[in-house]
């Protein structure tokens, strides 16, 4: 199998999260969802601010990803894969521990999935 479709999944699911992230930035009453569901309904400004960045960040993680499967013109430095990774292993032990169901129901699929595209694609391009 090559990292294309891993790729692709892991892109697709990364948008997905970012576009979870900017609705949370722009006041979505989503509070539930995420953070271990500290905030119900809408976050407080730092925190949509920080969904903001993570918005940016799970964006640039999915290009990193689709360029090491080679699905888009460029082809990210080792470290940018492997850190990638180590992102997305952290964030699945944050959804796994979580005190809100919601979240842990929704979130820990997405994440772990996304570990394993991400691991796939790693291993199999020698990222």
């Amino acid at each position: 199998m090559t990292a294309e479709l891993p790729g692709l999944v892991y892109f697709g699911l990364a948008c997905l999260a970012a576009l979870f992230q900017s609705a949370l930035a722009m006041g979505a009453p989503l509070g539930q969802w995420t953070l271990g569901g500290m905030y119900p309904g809408r976050l407080p400004a730092p925190q949509r601010a920080a969904a903001a960045v993570q918005s940016t960040l799970l964006l640039a993680m999915g290009m990193v990803i689709a360029g090491a499967a080679g699905q888009v013109g460029w082809e990210p430095p080792r470290w940018a894969v492997w850190g990638t990774v180590a992102i997305n292993a952290i964030s699945v032990v944050g959804t796994l521990v979580t005190p809100s169901p919601q979240e842990r129901r929704l979130w820990a699929p997405v994440t772990l999935a996304m570990l394993a595209a991400a691991g796939f694609v790693a291993f199999v391009t020698r990222g």
